[in-house]
């Protein structure tokens, strides 16, 4: 792989290569961050089989990447509360530029390019005011930031594009944090989370907030159906004992009224899950959703409907999983163990291991 970028790089160096794709950085359906048992950190490629594709260095412990939708090129995030972000060639392997938070702002470990590739937009921290905001880098000037908007929130951390390419979905958890502080969350007792929809420029469309019983029930990651229904996953900051449902569901309009039953709301389910989702991803083939706890050391798969809501179909003991992605009608998941394996209705179809600890997020790449 080294020979072969060195070639690819010289190629491209003299003007005379052709468009690159993909393709060209090993066919990778997943991107991942990981660490070696010799506790260096990389981003890494992974084929629809779990093979590891390319395996870049990263300066320290990544969290999620966001891949452009037109080339092979992924931005990957510093854990919060990380102040980088690294653009990388995935054919070369090298680092194209790097993002940098202005004074008094970090990065929340997740971003989302425009439907054109055009924008990046980050998730942020403006720490001294408390609030969240989303960073945009305009990526034909380098990914110079040209302007940044409030996020609706406190604490922002998962953001997705909708379908429809014009309207933003944060996941703003509601708890304040300070880097003079470390991760101590300050505002426990007065937190509000909530799932925001903003246009492009920012403006707030909609806003779905939980009702006051579940104010500690931070909203952290998300996953968006074809159909525009968004799953959003939660982390309780209270007494486990509580037994808080940690996933649920907003109808394709967004509307705060529309929010409906939690996911798995069976006792045995919501305690499984230990008050702690780790992520989500929506298959529409198999109309299902699949939902993380590393803590628990469960993948809960659900059904899915048009109007939202649904069922569990199956809970799978899986240790210290937290990536997971759509795949054909199943769902490829992720470990700390190093585990990657395949698991639809029926079971687990296929399962992988590498000497590598698998971070927190499995990102599928675009079809180009």
């Amino acid at each position: 792989m080294t020979n072969r970028r060195a070639f690819l790089a010289g190629i491209l160096a003299s003007g005379l290569a052709p468009r690159v794709s993909w393709a060209d950085a090993g066919s990778p359906a997943f991107l991942s961050a990981a660490r070696h048992p010799d506790g260096s950190f990389a981003l890494c490629g992974l084929s629809d089989r779990g093979a590891i594709v390319f395996d870049i260095p990263l300066p320290g412990r990544g969290h999620a990447a966001a891949a452009h939708p037109k080339r092979p090129e992924a931005i990957a995030f510093a854990r919060r509360p990380g102040t980088y972000a690294l653009v990388i060639d995935c054919v070369t392997g090298r680092e194209t530029a790097r993002l940098t938070c202005p004074k008094g702002r970090h990065f929340y470990g997740h971003g989302v390019f425009s439907a054109n590739g055009a924008y990046l937009y980050t998730t942020e921290n403006d720490y001294d005011a408390a609030r969240g905001v989303v960073g945009v880098w305009d990526v034909a000037q380098g990914y110079r930031r040209i302007a940044e908007f409030w996020s609706g929130g406190v604490g922002p951390h998962d953001i997705r594009l909708m379908p429809d390419g014009a309207r933003l979905a944060v996941a703003n958890g509601g708890i304040e944090t300070h880097p003079d502080t470390g991760r101590t969350k300050l505002n426990l007792p007065m937190m509000r989370p909530n799932l925001a929809f903003l246009d492009l420029t920012g403006g707030l469309l909609d806003r779905v907030q939980l009702d006051h019983s579940r104010h500690r029930n931070s909203i952290r990651h998300l996953a968006v159906g074809g159909d525009g229904q968004v799953v959003f996953a939660m982390q309780w900051q209270g007494d486990i004992s509580d037994r808080m449902p940690v996933a649920a569901c907003v109808d394709p309009m967004g509307k705060a009224e529309e929010i409906v039953d939690d996911i798995g709301q069976g006792h045995d389910t919501i305690a499984a899950m230990r008050g702690y989702a780790g992520s989500v991803a929506v298959n529409t083939l198999s109309d299902q959703i699949a939902v993380t706890s590393p803590r628990g050391g469960v993948l809960q798969m659900c059904s899915r409907n048009a109007a939202g809501g649904g069922h569990t179909i199956r809970n799978r003991r899986v240790a210290d999983v937290c990536g997971v992605a759509s795949f054909g009608t199943g769902f490829i998941v992720t470990t700390g163990e190093g585990v990657i394996a395949l698991h639809n209705q029926a079971g687990e179809v296929w399962r992988i291991r590498h000497p590598v600890q698998w971070d927190n997020h499995l990102v599928a790449l675009p079809a180009i």
